[in-house]
């Protein structure tokens, strides 16, 4: 009877110690989880996507790097139209860095198309709603907002 009792005790012994470490792997499962959002979260941030688009209205050229396009704010004396280029860019720490891509993003279009300027037509921002998820009671979000661009790919012939 004896090896019975012992048998008995060491078999709550081992529920005892499932129950309590079991609970500990459903946490570690919640927690790797979470770490991986938050690491897909922070990449989604820091790597913010740049879209754009480039619609050809006129003579495609070869295609030139990007370092030799310049923004025109006012038209040059003697150009010809190419296309029209947009970009988009969602702002997350700063604004500046989102304009730096929407303009990196209308060059390098230009570019693709053989222009050697970028008149820009249109600039601003979107704001849309908040946004964000609940975990544990709290509220892990913001405001999301993109910065855009719209410009003529044009050739300048003189400046």
């Amino acid at each position: 009877m004896r090896p019975t009792r012992i048998r008995d005790y060491e078999m709550k012994k081992q529920i005892k110690f499932m129950k309590l470490f079991g609970n500990l792997q459903v946490s570690k499962r919640k927690n790797r989880i979470f770490k991986a959002v938050t690491v897909i979260f922070v990449c989604a941030v820091l790597f913010g996507c740049v879209a754009g688009s480039s619609i050809v209205t006129g003579n495609v050229r070869p295609a030139i790097s990007e370092n030799e396009v310049k923004i025109y704010i006012d038209p040059p004396t003697q150009y010809e139209t190419i296309g029209i280029v947009e970009a988009s860019s969602a702002v997350e720490f700063s604004r500046q860095a989102a304009q730096d891509r929407v303009i990196n993003q209308l060059k390098s279009r230009a570019a693709k198309l053989g222009a050697n300027g970028v008149l820009l037509t249109n600039t601003g921002s979107l704001s849309s709603g908040t946004t964000g998820f609940w975990s544990n009671g709290i509220f892990y979000g913001g405001t999301s907002s993109k910065i855009i661009g719209q410009g003529r790919a044009i050739y300048v012939i003189q400046e």
